[in-house]
């Protein structure tokens, strides 16, 4: 008698060329998952060249879809077991964030869910999301603690519209209609809450998340107002490793008693704080020290206990995300 193998199984990645979403493919790839992914533009060799060098690691196809077409998505969701949904629009110069972000970002939500719920095969959908989905509101003070049971403020995003508000509106309006379909559509649903990310990528341009996280060291003035902007409207600076991230959606994926959503943070800090871990660590670059009347201390951390307390553990602290992180730009030529 033949013992039955079991079948791989397959999982589909959402916006597959992205930073986040490329390592994921790399990630389930090694741990033996045949992957669907979807790019927008299958034709652009030098936007798939990281994934098509994924394909030696195992079962990889790669898909046209996007975000505002339903049809595109049936073909790579068809027989899958685990759709991650990790793309999103972004466009932080946007002069139109309504249509350019926020409108895109949720009919992407409800045209992969409509497609997993189509499939039949699909056992559980894991969303990317982000902590500009948490911790943006009018609230004063410091040491506040933020988790799951906390959404940035709606109301006050779009009666003050604050510098790039198109994004972490976007971002919550999305997940508030994923959970809204979810719920209406009887479909298990995860979503990752990640902060700002570091850590090598296997894009082919440097992603913006890598760049604002280093500016203290590039010294790119823009960026570094970004860095400020950052921690006034969301309250801290709160740094993850992406391949932490990208652990946490195969774990959470994997995981049977996981349920809602999770915050994905490991190090919760403000720009002066993080200026001064930087020259301590790395005094050979100029990091900046004179922040003025610039808030010291977060206003916010995010809390990843839920995550933790399902049994997740963070591999990288901020030495090894900004180690690796230098080493990467160096090897980008990007630092001297």
């Amino acid at each position: 008698m033949t013992t039955q193998l079991n079948p791989k199984k397959t999982a589909c990645v959402i916006g597959g060329t992205g930073f986040v979403a490329s390592l994921l493919v790399k990630l389930l790839l090694e741990k033996g998952y045949a992957v669907n992914t979807t790019v927008r533009d299958p034709g652009n060799e030098k936007k798939i060249a990281h994934l098509m060098a994924l394909k030696e690691l195992g079962e990889l196809r790669i898909f046209g879809a996007d975000l505002t077409n339903e049809e595109s998505f049936n073909a790579p969701i068809t027989g899958c077991d685990l759709v991650f949904h990790v793309a999103t629009p972004v466009n932080f110069a946007s002069q139109d964030p309504e249509n350019d972000m926020i409108k895109p970002a949720i009919q992407g939500v409800h045209n992969v869910l409509k497609a997993c719920v189509k499939a039949k095969t699909v056992k559980r959908v894991i969303l990317t999301s982000s902590a500009a989905a948490v911790s943006i509101n009018k609230l004063n003070g410091t040491g506040l603690v933020m988790d799951e049971k906390d959404w940035t403020d709606v109301d006050f995003l779009t009666s003050e519209k604050p510098p790039t508000w198109g994004y972490p509106l976007s971002k919550t309006l999305a997940e508030k209609a994923a959970w809204k379909f979810a719920e209406e559509n009887k479909i298990d649903l995860i979503t990752v809450i990640p902060s700002l990310m570091a850590g090598p990528s296997l894009t082919s341009d440097i992603p913006s998340s890598i760049n604002l996280a280093t500016s203290l060291i590039t010294g790119n003035e823009f960026l570094i107002n970004g860095l400020k902007g950052m921690q006034m409207l969301s309250g801290s600076i709160s740094i993850t490793h992406v391949e932490d991230v990208c652990r946490a959606h195969v774990f959470l994926a994997e995981k049977q008693s996981a349920s809602g959503r999770y915050i994905c943070c490991c190090v919760n800090t403000s720009v002066p704080e993080l200026a001064k871990f930087l020259i301590e660590r790395y005094p050979q670059y100029k990091v900046p020290t004179d922040f003025g009347d610039f808030p010291l201390k977060p206003k916010l951390i995010l809390s990843s206990q839920k995550l933790i307390g399902e049994g997740f553990s963070f591999k990288y602290g901020i030495e090894e995300i900004y180690d690796q992180t230098l080493e990467y730009l160096k090897a980008q030529g990007m630092l001297k």
